[in-house]
């Protein structure tokens, strides 16, 4: 099955993308491959509050 790319940086660059990804990819099956998250914030990347 291929993987879905997901671009983390894209819009706000916030972590609703990355949740909107994840639930989605649940839903379908579909695996997805995220990249550059949370990348257009201060802190970039996954924190601990975000798992």
């Amino acid at each position: 099955m291929n993987f879905l790319k997901i671009n983390g940086a894209h819009g706000e660059g916030g972590g609703q993308i990355v949740r909107s990804a994840i639930t989605l990819s649940c839903i379908t099956n579909q695996p997805i491959h995220l990249e550059n998250i949370r990348k257009n914030r201060k802190n970039e990347g996954l924190k601990p509050q975000h798992l």
